[in-house]
């Protein structure tokens, strides 16, 4: 590849995976960010306007199509949707019932949103990379990456939601001093031990938050690039290559919605045991 490929391969794969970021720049102030060095420049407080728009919009449709499908529910022929809508609703109550061994009405509801959010914002992988880029350039908008996790902010951002559900499940059913006595007294039930066992414990319970988004945006992110890195390729090898792997990625874009909501699962029902 000639040094001016490799700039403007270089500056490809860059843009694609750069966000539209909004924050407070120590010289333009408040503005979005024109470079990847802009953004980084940006204080705490900076968004990503592109993650925080397609999430929303995918939880928008999440709803809208949950809606409808209930709203044309019919004990006679069902329609295609309804199926789908039917289909997913049973497999969470299965999964819901295998793996929770507690007693709330909300784990049910909040798997199912789990499961269908991340499956929609994963399924925007499918379409092509340069699409909505070309389209929102065309629009005077620097950056536009659509899809919400392969950004580790959103990802973390839900596995701290379940994590705030751990804890606040663990006192409400436990107790505050049942709670501490769990991370005190365990796996060693012995109190010259408790600092012990509570460095494990701690390390365990931050752990969890931290697998769920990181395992989430890794696997999401991995399969951007090789989706980014094929389509630097010659046009025939983009298509011998694009279609197999964006069929395969059907799979994994199903399994790793499938993977963070089991887990979400077996952690609320961890905090609903009492030891």
């Amino acid at each position: 590849m000639a040094a001016g490929n490799e700039v403007s391969s270089t500056y490809y794969i860059q843009h694609h995976l750069q966000n539209l970021t909004f924050g407070n720049h120590p010289e333009n102030g408040w503005s979005l960010a024109h470079s990847a060095e802009e953004a980084r420049e940006m204080g705490f407080w900076a968004i990503h306007l592109d993650t925080m728009g397609w999430s929303i919009a995918m939880g928008v449709l999440f709803i809208w199509l949950f809606r409808k499908a209930g709203k044309m529910a019919t004990t006679g022929v069902p329609g295609g949707l309804q199926n789908a809508v039917e289909m997913v609703v049973e497999f969470i109550e299965n999964l819901t019932r295998a793996t929770f061994h507690g007693r709330n009405p909300m784990i049910a509801p909040l798997a199912l949103t789990l499961f269908v959010w991340i499956l929609l914002m994963n399924s925007l992988k499918i379409i092509p990379v340069d699409y909505f880029p070309v389209l929102f350039a065309k629009l005077g908008v620097d950056y536009m990456k659509i899809v919400p996790t392969t950004d580790p902010n959103a990802t973390l951002g839900m596995a701290l939601g379940v994590f705030c559900l751990i804890i606040y499940y663990s006192i409400k059913v436990k107790g505050a001093g049942g709670f501490a006595r769990e991370l005190s007294l365990t796996p060693f039930n012995h109190w010259a031990l408790i600092p012990f066992n509570l460095v494990l414990e701690i390390i365990g319970l931050l752990v969890k938050p931290l697998g769920l988004g990181l395992r989430l945006f890794g696997n999401m992110f991995a399969g951007e690039v090789i989706f980014i890195l094929i389509a630097l390729l010659p046009f025939w090898a983009i298509w011998l290559l694009d279609v197999p792997w964006a069929i395969f990625h059907i799979l994994v874009v199903t399994l790793q919605a499938f993977i963070f909501t089991t887990l979400s699962v077996v952690y609320l029902s961890a905090a609903h045991e009492h030891h």
